[in-house]
């Protein structure tokens, strides 16, 4: 890792992180206008929020660390749940 900045695979962590917590936040409006999946939509943010927060600070601050991927992983599995219960409601 240079000390201009991130390697390109931990660049890729980071937005692949990224993406899912933009997405929660989306999610978080909508469901504020609406008035629907509120627990959930509160809820999601704050895990990852947690989450990324705690892996990062146990893998001393590596992005491409086991720990960080399992939480980015993790992350994309419930986007994909999400989607796969609006696609069955809808």
């Amino acid at each position: 890792m240079s000390e201009a900045g991130l390697s390109r695979g931990a660049q890729l962590w980071a937005l692949a992180a990224a993406i899912p917590f933009l997405l929660s936040l989306a999610l978080l409006g909508v469901a504020f206008s609406r008035q629907v999946l509120l627990a959930f939509a509160v809820g999601w943010p704050l895990l990852q929020l947690f989450g990324y927060a705690g892996a990062l600070k146990r893998s001393g601050g590596q992005i491409d660390h086991p720990l960080v991927k399992a939480q980015v992983v993790l992350h994309w599995m419930m986007l994909v749940i999400l989607i796969a219960i609006f696609a069955r409601v809808l």
